[in-house]
């Protein structure tokens, strides 16, 4: 037993324990025999540190490896970061220009070495505070998209895809992000609310005979407008249909044609049609039989006017916004503006450039979504994937059901360089290598790869595969102390499969494959959840995981999303040095309640290393007393009430998280470890043996029962230290080493067992009994403003034979924690005398001396009449319906929680006035 210091400090065990565990190859698997459990983590960008959603994404995790590591199981949580193409590009350019350089000033090879070079000194800065948030990672085979073995299954992928028509290359709109000159996913799209304009423009009909208008927040994209829309029902524009008008500024001729996508209720109930600059309008040129190679592009990759149809030379080179304001100046001169609203505007913004989002018409390469997405959602449908909360499956549905074309290219240098390659005449040729593209070509065809890289959810979508080796079918025997590999370095840790002794075994997507569980945030349910499934479907031909646990988000405490320019964002970094790692984590799975976001409280943070405190001080205690490590799995024989009490709360307590965990009710299993140290073991189970293990001050005690209670008191221990572990590792190693020798570390000791044999429905009934009298007493001496030092009488009254023989039994710890010396006299009392109705009889006790009656009666009743005023104002307040319609949701919800409190208070202290009569 190593005593243990008298203050906890989290961080003097944090790094002490975590390097213990990674240099052991605790979090390694490799337990031959054991059923495999396997978790992959959402991959971080490389250029990422932590945040809070990432504080609660992989404590969530870690919950559930650590729990199947103590179940026996082989677990596996495969850890690895993404090359985050975009936000990489970025950096390393930023580095670039801050000495005056650009990116353009090297070759594509030298600026991806250069690349690399950044990403061996300063890339993943996350997965060192991963670590100290205590995640049990298997870090000997991390993993990178970018990756040698990875990227082979990327290009795998791809090619197969081409090959099999779900990949091809087109021209359509896209998310275009002008400051980054590249396509990006809608994921990258931010959209805010602006001040903008809405203009009403007239476009003069062809024969002279009149106008019609159409409106519009983008005013310069009138330049390459291809038609004007009317709904078919209209009956106003029924005799314009087919004829055309002549477009403003450019002269050009464009028609007048029906689609639903005219609303006849909004504005004029006619829309201008620009295909090649609005996605809706790009389906309506579509429907109109315009070709995607025919629509007019008039912005560059920089968001500048060109050339696309009769636009004036003065408009040419100009910026978007820039023509923007001389496209109205125009238009305004010439008498076709009729009139300007001001309006607020939904924006589209990219996340990382902050510049306005172009709809833009280009060449990409797409995978037919709508084809991967339909085993997909039969595995959702058939119950193959579970997704937590079940809520989300609606959404899920919706938006599976309606997907479009997924655009899987981008316009960086730094990525999953595309494998295609063109000839002269625009031919693609789609291969693995270089090589087998030209044999496709033929000699003698000069041929050009694409310059483009893969977006990055492409290649993160065969995540739980690709980690673990696919396609390959072997893979090198490794052992569990092999140092950590070289990047691009495949390593398997399954079991050798080739009946012993090889140099190769299977790899781990063979046993591996489903993976057990996926957690997540909401957000990203579509853009990587939803193809993690449509690719691990179409390849592996089952469901990727059986299970999808969708988290919310962590949000300010007033319930506000979190951002920077809000300043509202929390470190997480910052709450484990002041709280330690263990303390948050607690108050990550504790606000953890499926479906619900979670409101960030420091606070209960504060409040949960309280908690861990409690828990050091009551080792201590253990120690002081002669308590330490248990040498028995089963539970000890008890013949004491109390002991027989505390090992059935103890199975107790293990059923609830057992049942909460299966649930994925995290908070459930939190609340049910909490209350059990908190209440039942530290403020109860404690209190009441301390007669037995010190009968009086100094004294040890001796004998059976003391040495049951020392059993079983270490026992119960060692139950919540082996409970508490997957919330709180920390703290419960160091616990566990302190406490005696050990056979092994508890992060792969034993999971408790249920086991209800050990549940005595007498002593729980009789200890119960003991608890609710003594905090009764002890609220009853509160209310009444007994000092705390007076010792109090007490006599039982109306009391049958079981009421006399608990007082009896317990006299010593009831008179310890109530300061109240029990007689056994049976019979009334006169005056003024405080009663506790208990199971089997009454407790009374006289008050004489010990108070001012006159006093306390008159205190009650001012502080009775204070609480009825303020319950019955509040009342009055909630059967004001004007107020609970019109007052905001949390000013209703805090006057019922008011309304609620006051009522029991004047309840509770009524009562007391009463005990005085």
């Amino acid at each position: 037993m190593t005593e243990l210091a008298k203050t906890f400090d989290p961080a003097a065990i944090e790094a002490k324990w975590y390097a213990h565990w990674e240099d052991g190859g605790q979090f390694r698997p490799g337990r031959p025999g054991a059923e495999p459990w396997t978790i992959v983590n959402p991959p971080p960008n490389v250029t990422g540190s932590l945040h809070i959603g990432h504080a609660l994404d992989n404590t969530l995790q870690d919950i559930l490896v650590r729990h199947a590591r103590l179940q026996g199981k082989d677990a596996l949580w495969v850890v690895g970061t993404d090359h985050a193409g975009i936000a990489t590009q970025m950096v390393v350019e930023r580095q670039m220009n801050a000495v005056g350089q650009k990116r353009t000033d090297l070759s594509r090879e030298d600026f991806i070495a250069k690349v690399w070079e950044w990403k061996a000194e300063s890339g993943g800065e996350i997965t060192s505070q991963l670590r100290r948030l205590g995640c049990s990672m298997d870090w000997a085979n991390e993993r990178f998209t970018m990756d040698e073995g990875f990227s082979k299954a990327v290009l795998k992928v791809f090619v197969d895809l081409h090959k099999e028509g779900l990949l091809y290359r087109d021209k359509r709109l896209v998310n275009w992000d002008p400051g980054l000159g590249t396509a990006i996913s809608d994921l990258e799209v931010e959209t805010r609310e602006m001040q903008g304009k809405f203009w009403h423009l007239r476009y003069p009909l062809e024969d002279g005979s009149g106008f019609i208008s159409v409106a519009t927040t983008r005013p310069e994209t009138m330049l390459a407008d291809m038609a004007v829309a009317v709904n078919p029902s209209d009956e106003r524009y029924a005799a314009l249909v087919g004829k055309k008008v002549r477009l403003p500024i450019t002269g050009r001729l464009i028609p007048i044609v029906t689609d639903e996508h005219a609303d006849p209720e909004l504005g004029s109930g006619a829309v201008k049609i620009t295909p090649g600059h609005d996605f809706n309008d790009f389906e309506v040129g579509k429907r109109a039989g315009i070709a995607a190679r025919d629509m007019l592009n008039m912005l560059d990759g920089a968001g500048r006017i060109v050339q696309c149809g009769d636009i004036p030379e003065e408009l040419l080179g100009l910026d978007r916004f820039e023509a923007r304001k001389r496209v109205v100046e125009m238009l305004d001169g010439a008498g076709f503006l009729e009139r300007v609203e001001d309006r607020v505007i939904q924006t589209p913004y990219g996340d990382r450039s902050g510049v306005v989002i172009e709809p833009w018409l280009t060449d990409q390469w797409y995978v037919d979504a709508a084809t991967l997405a339909k085993p997909a959602i039969e595995a959702v449908r058939s119950g193959a994937i579970k997704i937590v909360p079940k809520t989300w499956e609606k959404t899920f549905f919706n938006w599976m059901e309606n997907i479009q074309p997924w655009c899987v290219s981008r316009q960086l240098w730094w990525g999953h360089q595309i494998p295609a390659w063109f000839d002269a005449d625009g031919n693609a040729y789609v291969a693995e290598t270089e090589a087998e593209a030209q044999a496709q070509a033929g000699e003698g065809v000069t041929l050009t790869r694409d310059p483009d890289v893969l977006d990055t959810w492409f290649s993160s979508a065969l995540w739980p595969f690709a980690t673990m080796g696919w396609p390959d079918t072997q893979s090198p025997l490794v052992s569990s102390e092999v140092e950590k590999p070289a990047i691009g370095t495949r390593v398997s840790t399954s079991l050798d499969t080739n009946g012993g002794g090889g140099a190769l075994k299977s790899p781990e997507w063979q046993r591996r494959y489903p993976n057990d569980v996926l957690i997540s945030g909401f957000d990203i349910l579509f853009f990587w959840d939803a193809r993690m499934i449509m690719q691990g479907m179409h390849f592996l031909k089952d469901v990727p995981f059986r299970t999808l646990y969708l988290h919310g988000l962590v949000r300010a405490a007033d319930g506000q999303k979190m951002s920077k320019s809000k300043g509202n964002v929390v470190n997480p970094l910052g709450l484990i040095d002041s709280y330690g790692a263990d303390a948050l984590r607690f108050f990550m799975a504790a606000m953890e309640s499926q479906g619900r976001d979670i409101k960030m409280d420091e606070k209960r943070v504060e409040g949960y290393r309280n908690f861990a405190t409690k828990l050091w001080n009551a080792s201590r205690f253990c120690q002081s007393n002669g308590i330490g490590a248990s040498a028995q799995i089963e539970p000890p024989a008890a013949t004491l009430a109390v002991n027989k009490w505390i090992i059935g709360e103890t199975v107790q307590a293990i059923q609830a998280v057992d049942l909460a965990l299966a649930d994925y009710r995290f908070d459930g299993a939190a609340d049910a470890i909490y209350q059990f140290v908190w209440s039942r073991f530290c403020d109860w189970y404690l209190e009441l043996i301390k007669p037995v293990l010190s009968p009086a001050p100094g004294e040890r005690g001796e004998g059976p029962d003391a040495d049951e209670t020392r059993a079983v008191a270490g026992w119960v221990l060692d139950q919540i230290l082996v409970l508490l572990h997957p919330f709180m590792p920390f703290i419960t190693e160091e616990l566990w080493h302190a406490m005696g020798q050990r056979s092994c570390d508890l992060i792969v000791a034993k999971w408790p067992m249920a086991d209800a044999r050990a549940l005595d429905p007498e002593a729980s009934r009789e200890i119960d009994w003991l608890i609710r009298l003594v905090g009764e007493v002890r609220a009853a001496r509160t209310e009444l403003n007994v000092p705390p030092g007076a010792r109090l009488i007490g006599y039982s009254e109306d009391a049958d034979d079981a009421f006399a023989r608990r007082m009896a039994d317990h006299d010593a710890v009831f008179t310890r924690l109530t300061r109240v010396s029990w007689q056994p006299v049976e019979g009334g009392r006169g005056g003024a005398c405080l009663r506790i109705p208990a199971e089997g009889g009454t407790l009374v006790m006289p008050l004489d001396g010990a108070i001012d009656l006159a006093a306390e009666s008159a205190r009650l009743t001012k502080a009775i009449a204070t609480a009825e005023k303020e319950r019955d104002a509040l009342a009055g307040r909630l059967g004001n319906a004007s107020f609970v319609e019109r007052a905001k949701p949390e000013a209703v919800e805090k006057a019922r929680a008011d309304h609620a409190e006051k009522s029991a208070e004047a309840e509770r202290l009524t009562a007391a006035l009463g005990r005085l009569g």
